[in-house]
């Protein structure tokens, strides 16, 4: 079993994970832009009663386009989104895959909102 920690740019938040992602998400809406400043985003979803939280953070919560609440947790020196709790999977943790800062994470095993895909980016195989 793989152990991975996410953190935030200046390294005050962080959140252990002791498991493999169940599931690595590559989305594609706006509000994933947005919140990324990239043309998407990708999450890693965890099981949360499983994972270690250190370090203070600060939280926004918005609807999703299904109208159930996210609440992101950022980090209140840098900014950093580093996780997010999504009300649809109450049982789980979405983390910001590039906080855990590892070129051989997992590749994501889904993309969605492909509608708001940036024409030049290429979906991996």
């Amino acid at each position: 079993m793989t152990s991975r920690t996410a953190r935030c740019t200046c390294g005050q938040l962080l959140i252990r994970c002791p498991q493999e992602p169940a599931k690595v998400s590559l989305c594609h809406c706006l509000a994933c832009q947005r919140r990324t400043g990239s043309p998407f985003g990708i999450a890693a979803f965890f099981e949360a009663r499983s994972t270690e939280i250190e370090g203070a953070s600060r939280t926004y919560q918005r609807d999703s386009d299904s109208g159930f609440p996210v609440t992101f947790h950022f980090c209140e020196t840098c900014g950093s989104t580093v996780f997010w709790y999504p009300s649809r999977k109450p049982t789980a943790v979405a983390i910001a895959v590039g906080c855990f800062a590892d070129p051989l994470f997992p590749q994501p095993t889904q993309a969605v909102y492909g509608e708001n895909r940036h024409a030049w980016i290429v979906a991996p195989a």
